[in-house]
């Protein structure tokens, strides 16, 4: 039995012929249908593989005007962020957490608007420190929306840091990450042994489940910190 081509080899086969030059920046690609004639398959896996490609910047697409490849196709940026445990020990050193401090309260203004909350929504904020070899590694500043994670209000997180608590409990559906340059108050320079105004790697992550907020983290990193980004 023939096997049947998927929009995954399609797709594959477009690339390769794009990173090859075989069809350069600017260049008008086959049709749909002399596509499918040539890869031996429907329209619809075609068309599926192209969308695709549109979607992740390396062709475009114009109604009558036809597919090409873009002049200046888009490089999307993968960065790696793995559970910070993992990122710790990969490097050989031991990893320690400790809880700061913890409160339930009503999340302040800033809060509610960035995370569409309504007036009086109970929020668990956290704050806690990552070592690694018992030297500072990261300050957390968490927020848990407790409407959509309430079982969070119960956790215990004298032991559990509230990243790895999170992946397990709520398996998120999309995130916005921010990533700027913070200088260091004097309570955070105490924490990450690091003088006042010194610049500090910081990255901003809010995270949603089908649409409701869960958590927003900001996360500084001491003196150093890098961040690997993959295209």
């Amino acid at each position: 039995m023939e096997q049947k081509v998927t929009f995954r080899q399609v797709k594959q086969e477009v690339l390769a012929r794009i990173r090859a030059n075989i069809w350069a920046p600017g260049t008008l690609l086959p049709g749909e249908i002399d596509l499918a004639a040539e890869f031996g398959c429907a329209r619809a896996t075609v068309s599926r593989a192209m969308r695709e490609l549109t979607d992740e910047g390396i062709i475009e697409r114009r109604r009558k005007a036809g597919t090409r490849v873009k002049m200046a196709p888009v490089r999307q940026v993968k960065f790696e962020i793995p559970l910070l445990r993992v990122e710790i020990e990969s490097t050989g050193a031991a990893y320690r957490y400790a809880l700061v401090s913890r409160e339930v309260v009503d999340a302040p203004d800033w809060l509610r608007a960035r995370l569409a909350l309504p007036q009086g929504a109970r929020v668990l904020h956290l704050e806690c420190m990552h070592y690694a070899d018992n030297a500072p590694f990261q300050f957390e500043d968490r927020w848990i929306n407790l409407s959509a994670v309430p079982e969070a209000e119960a956790a215990d997180f004298t032991t559990d840091n509230p990243n790895e608590w999170l992946v397990r409990a709520v398996p998120f559906s999309d995130a916005a990450v921010r990533f700027s340059a913070t200088a260091a108050t004097e309570a955070l320079g105490r924490f990450l042994s690091v003088s006042p105004n010194s610049p500090l790697f910081t990255v901003d992550r809010t995270t949603w489940i089908s649409g409701q907020a869960v958590t927003n983290a900001r996360l500084y990193h001491t003196t150093g910190y890098e961040m690997v980004a993959l295209y």
